[in-house]
């Protein structure tokens, strides 16, 4: 089994999902922020672990790659 990457629209990541940024950081997803600063079209997706927590905030309309699994 190999794992690829497929381009989502960020609306459909789900917590547990591993999504990959602009920048090439994997982050997998613990909580997703909706309304990023207070603002409607933003929203945070947020990976919080024992060493530490990393917030990635994203268009609500854009899109990101979403870690898959292909046999």
């Amino acid at each position: 089994m190999t794992d690829g990457w497929k381009a989502v629209s960020v609306s459909e990541v789900r917590v547990g999902d591993v999504v990959r940024t602009q920048t090439g950081v994997e982050v997998e997803v613990s909580r997703i922020e909706e309304a990023f600063f207070g603002m409607p079209t933003m929203l945070a997706f947020i990976q919080d672990t024992a060493h530490g927590w990393f917030k990635c905030p994203q268009p609500v309309d854009g899109q990101i790659d979403v870690k898959t699994a292909a046999a």
